[in-house]
C-alpha cells in the first residue's frame, strides 16, 4: 500500500480504543502465495465495525505500519443497525451507535481481555464478564458544549466538535446521550446569542467572547446547574452591553423553567470567565446569576456536593454499578483472607480459603457489611472521595490522595455531610505526598486518570507490601502496563470485571482485585501429571516489560531486551523471527554480564519459563 492512494478491504477486528484492522489484497495478477492465496497487507482505520467492507485512503505509513482514513462503507456488517442518533458519523461523540447494545458489550469485553491476556495467564478463570449500564441513552450528567461555527465564516453554532475536527462545531440539538433538558437549554441558548450577533472565541486569533456552555444535572434530584463560559473581553458588534446580555440570557433560562418545559429545575445559573489559551474550561472567576453554585447528587445512599468543576462520574447510575462492584471486591478480598493459588511444589496442593464472617455493620445504603477490622485503607487518585466514603464504615481510617485541590475540599465537605469522621483527604501528587502520610496502609485502592499510575509512584505503592490492591481503570491499555509491574512484584489478579460507563462510545472501565502473601487456608489436594501437561504456555512466559520490572524491583538494576533475548536463547527459548536479533550474521552484539544473566534466569524461574 502507498500513502495517498485509495484501497478497499474488509474489517477483520476492532482493537481498543477504536482501531479497525483492515485486510487488503495487494497481489498483482498471477502473484500468489505458495498455498494459492493472494498477498495481503494490514491497515488501521478508525470508526469502523468488524465485518464491514470499506474504502479508505492511506494517510500514514511508517516502519511497516499503515494507517488510513475511512472514505465509505461499501457493505455493512451483519451486526449493524440503524443508529438512533441522526448525527452519527458526523459528530465525534459516539462511535458504536450502529451496534446493538449486546454487541457493544461483547466488543468491549473482548478488547479488555485481549489486552490483559498477555499479562494474566489465567485470565479466563478469573474474568467475570462485563456489566452493562442501567441506561443506554440520556445517561450523561454533565456536558460541555462549545461555541463556534460549522465552517469558516458560518453562522454561530453551539454543540460538539465534528469528528476529526479541532474547529468545526455541530449543533447537536437531538443528541441521544443527554436528556431533553440539555437539548432544550442548548437550543434556547443558541437562539438567544444568534439573535444578539454575539461573537465566539476564535482559537487562532484568541479574540471573541463566547466559549462554552456547561450543563450538569443530578439524576436523583433533577437539579440543574448551567454555566455560561466566556472570555473577559468586552463583546463587540452586539446590540447589548455585556451586563445586559448576560442578564437577559439568565432570564431566558428562567423563562423556560417557569413555562414548565424543563423536567428538572435550576439549582443555579452561573457565568464563568476563562481567558486560558487552551480549549478546556478553566475557572478564572465564577459569578452566581441565580440560585447557588452547586447541587447535591446521591450515590449508593451517600450525598455528594457537585459544583460546575467537581470531578464526578459522568454516568451516575452506572457509577453505582462500578462502585458497588469495587466495594464487593474489597470486602470479599479482606474478609479474613483470599484465594491463594500458590501450589505446593511437591504435592501440587492448591490453597483455597472460605472467608468467615464476624461483626456486621450497616453501610450507607442500609445493606450489611462484614467488619473484619480492615485497618487503614488508602484511596489514591480519590477525586471527590466517593470510594473513600463508601469504605469508611468498614475501615479504621481511609486516607484519600488527590491532585486537584477543589476536589479535595469537596471530598472533605462530602464526608462531613455524610457524618463520616474517619476520612482524611490530602491534596497533592501521589508520588510526592505518600512519604508524608503517617498512617501506613493495610489496603490500597487505585483509581488513576487515563494515563495510569506513574511508575515511580507505583513502586512506592508496591513497597508498602499490602495484601490487597484494588485497581479501577478507565483505560485498559494503561491498566495492562501497570499490571505487568504489579504481577512482576508478586501481586496476583484474583478477580476482574469490565463495566460499561459510556454506551455507544469506545470507553470502558475495568476493576481488578490483586492479592499477595499467604493466608489461613483450607488445603485441597489437586493431582496432575507434568508428563501430560501442555507446557507451551509456560515457555511463552512473561513479557519483556514484566521481566525487566521484576528484576528492577528485586535487584535494583536495569536489564535490556537484548540481555533477556540472549538468556532466552541460552535456554533454548525460541524468539519469533527477527525479534531482538542482529540484522546480519556478521553483526556483533555485547555480551550479557554474568550478574544480569543470573538475575534474568531468576526472573524466568519466577515466571515458570525455565
Amino acid at each position: 500500500m502507498k500513502k495517498g492512494q485509495m484501497y478497499t478491504g474488509t474489517v477483520t477486528d476492532v482493537r481498543f480504543p477504536n482501531k479497525g484492522i483492515v485486510e487488503v489484497d495487494v497481489s498483482e495478477p498471477d502473484d500468489t502465495n505458495a498455498d494459492g492465496t493472494g498477498k495481503s497487507e494490514i491497515c488501521i482505520v478508525k470508526n469502523v465495525v468488524k465485518g464491514q467492507r470499506i474504502s479508505f485512503i492511506v494517510n500514514k505509513k511508517k516502519g511497516g505500519k499503515c494507517e488510513g482514513r475511512l472514505v465509505e462503507v461499501l457493505k455493512r456488517s451483519s451486526d449493524e443497525i440503524d443508529p438512533q442518533c441522526r448525527y452519527f458519523g458526523i459528530c465525534g461523540g459516539c462511535t458504536y451507535s450502529n451496534l446493538p447494545y449486546d454487541k457493544q458489550l461483547m466488543l468491549k469485553e473482548e478488547q479488555v481481555k485481549s489486552l490483559l491476556r498477555p499479562v494474566i495467564t489465567d485470565l479466563d478463570d478469573i474474568f467475570e464478564g462485563i456489566k452493562g449500564s442501567p441506561v443506554q441513552f440520556e445517561y450523561r450528567n454533565k456536558m460541555e458544549f462549545s461555541f463556534g461555527d460549522s465552517s469558516k465564516g458560518g453562522e454561530l453554532e453551539l454543540g460538539l466538535h465534528k469528528r476529526g475536527s479541532f474547529y468545526d462545531i455541530l449543533s447537536v440539538r437531538d443528541c441521544r446521550i443527554v436528556d431533553e433538558d440539555y437539548r432544550l437549554i442548548l437550543e434556547e441558548t443558541l437562539a438567544y446569542f444568534r439573535g444578539k450577533d454575539t461573537p465566539y472565541y476564535h482559537k487562532i486569533s484568541h479574540e471573541g467572547w463566547l466559549r462554552h456552555l456547561l450543563v450538569r444535572k443530578a439524576v436523583k434530584t433533577g437539579e440543574i446547574l448551567v454555566d455560561l463560559v466566556t472570555t473577559s473581553q468586552t463583546p463587540v458588534d452586539t446590540i447589548c452591553t455585556e451586563v445586559s446580555i448576560i442578564d437577559d440570557w439568565k432570564n431566558v433560562m428562567l423563562t423556560i423553567e417557569n413555562s414548565g418545559k424543563l423536567k428538572g429545575r435550576f439549582a443555579g445559573i452561573l457565568h464563568t470567565t476563562n481567558d486560558s489559551l487552551s480549549d478546556t474550561i478553566m475557572n478564572d472567576k465564577t459569578d452566581i446569576l441565580y440560585g447557588k453554585d452547586h447541587f447535591y447528587e446521591e450515590l449508593l445512599g451517600l450525598k455528594f456536593k457537585i459544583s460546575p468543576f467537581s470531578f464526578f462520574q459522568t454516568n451516575s447510575l452506572s457509577a453505582e454499578v462500578l462502585y458497588d462492584t469495587a466495594r464487593e471486591y474489597i470486602l470479599s478480598a479482606t474478609a479474613q483472607g483470599n484465594v491463594n493459588n500458590e501450589n505446593d511444589p511437591v504435592t501440587g496442593e492448591c490453597s483455597l480459603h472460605n472467608a468467615g464472617t464476624e461483626d456486621e455493620v450497616s453501610d450507607p445504603d442500609g445493606s450489611s457489611l462484614h467488619n473484619t477490622n480492615r485497618g487503614v485503607i488508602y484511596d489514591l487518585y480519590s477525586g471527590t472521595g466517593t470510594i473513600a466514603q463508601l469504605l469508611a464504615p468498614v475501615a479504621d481510617k481511609v486516607v484519600g490522595v488527590e491532585m486537584v485541590e477543589e476536589a479535595v475540599e469537596a471530598a472533605r465537605e462530602n464526608a462531613r455531610l455524610n457524618g463520616l469522621h474517619n476520612c482524611e483527604f490530602v491534596a497533592g501528587d501521589v508520588l510526592k505526598v505518600l512519604d508524608g502520610i503517617e498512617d501506613k496502609p493495610d489496603m490500597i485502592v487505585l483509581d488513576p486518570p487515563r494515563d495510569g499510575v506513574n511508575p515511580k509512584a507505583l513502586k512506592k505503592i508496591i513497597n508498602y507490601g499490602v495484601d490487597n490492591i484494588l485497581y479501577i481503570s478507565c483505560k485498559p491499555t494503561s491498566l495492562a502496563r501497570d499490571l505487568e509491574m504489579l504481577t512482576a512484584c508478586g501481586y496476583k489478579p484474583v478477580r476482574i470485571c469490565a463495566i460499561d460507563q459510556f454506551p455507544a462510545t469506545v470507553h470502558v472501565e475495568t476493576v481488578v482485585c490483586l492479592s499477595k502473601g499467604d493466608v489461613k487456608s483450607k488445603k485441597i489436594r489437586v493431582e496432575f501429571s507434568l508428563e501430560d501437561m501442555d507446557t507451551d504456555g509456560f515457555k511463552q512466559g512473561a513479557t519483556y516489560n514484566a521481566i525487566r520490572e521484576w528484576i528492577k524491583a528485586k535487584y535494583g538494576y536495569r536489564v535490556t531486551n537484548l540481555n533477556i533475548a540472549q538468556v532466552k536463547q541460552k535456554h533454548g527459548i525460541i524468539e519469533r523471527e527477527n525479534y531482538n536479533k542482529p540484522k546480519s550474521p556478521d553483526s556483533k552484539q555485547p555480551g550479557c554480564p554474568e550478574e544480569k544473566v543470573k538475575a534474568i534466569e531468576d526472573a524466568m524461574r519466577h515466571f515458570q519459563m525455565i
